[in-house]
């Protein structure tokens, strides 16, 4: 898919989020869009694990986990992200194993990295609103994604722009 998100938001002003700075690219790919599919988590990454494991159809987990200083995102995520069609993950908060995150084909946007992952066993929440970086984060709506920044806009004008 071809798209820049300067030239979208351009052309939508009115209508795009811009994601706020503090975001780095720690993916294979820094240009990535797709439907939103939102989680909240709590100190732990298991519910992530199962939703990265279920056909992702293109889309971008949007993982709020509010900053907290323990990675959630890591080599063998990504390579079920990948195994299963994801297009990309946001996460707000840390990730780790850029070694092998780097080299995989899907975009994985953090605030940045930390070696220590959380062993607690919390439930998340899915499928829920959720608002970080001056951004509101519904599912179903789209993320864009490239090395200019990270854009969102409502599910009917993202759907008429990949066609």
């Amino acid at each position: 898919m071809e798209f820049f998100t300067a030239d979208l938001c351009d052309a939508w002003q009115e209508r795009v989020q811009v994601l706020a700075p503090g975001y780095r690219h720690f993916g294979g790919c820094t240009r990535f869009a797709g439907p939103i599919r939102t989680l909240r988590l709590i100190r732990n990454n298991h519910e992530l694990i199962t939703l990265l494991k279920e056909p992702g159809e293109g889309a971008v987990a949007v993982v709020d986990v509010a900053g907290e200083y323990q990675a959630v995102v890591g080599e063998n995520l990504m390579m079920f992200a990948y195994a299963n069609g994801w297009a990309g993950i946001l996460v707000h908060g840390y990730i780790r194993d850029t070694h092998v995150t780097t080299t995989v084909p899907v975009g994985l946007l953090a605030l940045g990295t930390c070696p220590r992952k959380s062993f607690e066993a919390n439930p998340g929440e899915r499928d829920r609103v959720l608002e970080f970086a001056e951004v509101v984060f519904r599912p179903g709506d789209w993320l864009f994604a490239d090395d200019d920044g990270v854009i969102v806009v409502e599910r009917e004008l993202g759907e008429s722009l990949t066609r």
